[in-house]
């Protein structure tokens, strides 16, 4: 991770962005304060993946728990064939 000056960064921006899509993360400052964080996207989706697994997880302890064969006939419920 490394961080660059905004003014830098506008000079630079292409190649930021080939740095970043080979994996580099970025971070933009202003006047030695961090202003933004450029990531690769693989990052951000990781990370979306994480926090809907975390959210699934504590929904999970708020379901009662279910047979097999209450889940299959549910399944089915509803369905014409």
């Amino acid at each position: 991770m490394r961080e660059i000056q905004s003014s830098e960064a506008k000079a630079h921006l292409a190649q930021l962005l080939d740095d970043v899509e080979r994996g580099e993360t970025i971070i933009v400052t202003r006047h030695g304060r961090a202003i933004a964080r450029i990531i690769p996207e693989s990052d951000c989706r990781r990370e979306d993946v994480r926090r809907a697994m975390a959210e699934l997880q504590e929904l999970r302890k708020t379901m009662p728990a279910l047979t097999l064969e209450e889940i299959r006939s549910a399944r089915h419920e509803g369905h014409k064939y």
